[in-house]
């Protein structure tokens, strides 16, 4: 029998790219998610219907959360390797609902820690975050630096998961890989991300929320690049680093095997240059709202990727002018825009 590669949050953006990745490749998927109505359902089950017509993949609703139903999840299809993308994501709704980024993403987390331990899963690849920099100001962010400075809940659920997933790769053996997504974009995103609210508002004729005064840079990264990065890594099963020392801890490798890598677009572009792509894209300008900053966020992220490039020579290649364009040619496909 072909192995199983699990893959959770199957419906979700990145979740979506991974699996249609994996299914032409021709791999047998079982795809997880509990489709919330954090954003639209309808998108994530738009998304779901193509990739069900893939002789590979079968898809189970579930809610991470539900120990019993997950435990029996890992019992029934004996995943060989799992990539864990399920999340409550966003950082401004974690002020407003903490406790869902509790029982998603170290509850949940925690039952699939568990699926992998006793079902011999070869290799755990989970999503962490950009966000877990928080107060850090040296720039490109470095896998090798501390980051014991979150500024939101959300960014302390994704710190948590990288110190538990080193936990079970310590006293199991289980073989971990982190990966710090950055500021991912592209067809079929999220709607609460800011290409999606900026497309949307531009076409209705309503102002977009500019925070920090525009005073913002991100590490916008293309959904083509990160599946790219992610299906190479999915194959890169981490080994004990032999050069690590207790006296001089390296954040990013282990005694264990366990590895941490950023994977970004290592080109951070200032808020108010991503808004006039997206201007140039749609043939319309934006109405600005000038806002401040918002709490729990951060005024730039900057992958350092050199690791991940080392590893399995990941190169992000997609313009952002082409990744924009790209979307933008979805939106008003989806939304007959």
């Amino acid at each position: 029998m072909p192995e199983t590669i699990l893959v959770t949050g199957a419906a979700g953006f990145i979740g979506f790219h991974l699996t249609k990745r994996l299914l032409d490749a021709g791999l047998t998927i079982v795809g997880v998610d509990n489709l919330n109505p954090y954003y639209d359902v309808r998108l994530k089950e738009d998304r779901l219907a193509r990739l069900r017509g893939s002789p590979g993949f079968r898809f189970v609703r579930l809610d991470l959360a539900d120990r019993d139903g997950m435990a029996a999840l890992f019992a029934r299809e004996k995943p060989a390797r799992v990539v864990h993308l399920a999340a409550q994501a966003g950082v401004r709704y974690s002020l407003e609902n903490p406790h869902a980024y509790v029982e998603s993403n170290l509850v949940g987390f925690l039952h699939v820690l568990e699926g992998c331990r006793h079902h011999d899963v070869r290799h755990l690849v989970f999503a962490s975050s950009s966000s877990v920099y928080g107060g850090n100001t040296r720039m490109p962010f470095s896998v090798h630096d501390n980051v014991d400075h979150p500024v939101s809940l959300y960014a302390a659920t994704k710190k948590s998961n990288e110190l538990m997933a080193h936990a079970y790769a310590a006293l199991y053996g289980l073989p971990c890989t982190g990966l710090r997504f950055f500021t991912v974009y592209g067809p079929w995103g999220r709607p609460d991300m800011a290409l999606f609210l900026f497309t949307r508002a531009i076409l209705a004729g309503e102002p977009i929320d500019v925070y920090n005064h525009g005073r913002m840079q991100r590490d916008f990264t293309y959904i083509d690049d990160i599946v790219e990065g992610v299906s190479r890594i999915l194959d890169r099963i981490p080994a004990p680093d032999p050069g690590w020392r207790g006296e001089a801890p390296d954040p990013a490798t282990s005694f264990a095997p366990y590895r941490i890598f950023n994977i970004g677009n290592n080109a951070p572009v200032a808020l108010t240059d991503f808004i006039a792509a997206i201007e140039a894209a749609l043939g319309r300008k934006a109405v600005r709202n000038p806002l401040p900053l918002q709490p729990g966020d951060v005024p730039a992220t900057y992958a350092d990727v050199d690791d991940l490039t080392a590893a399995v020579g990941f190169k992000p290649s997609t313009p952002l002018a082409e990744g924009i364009g790209r979307f933008i040619r979805w939106y008003r496909d989806y939304y007959g825009a």
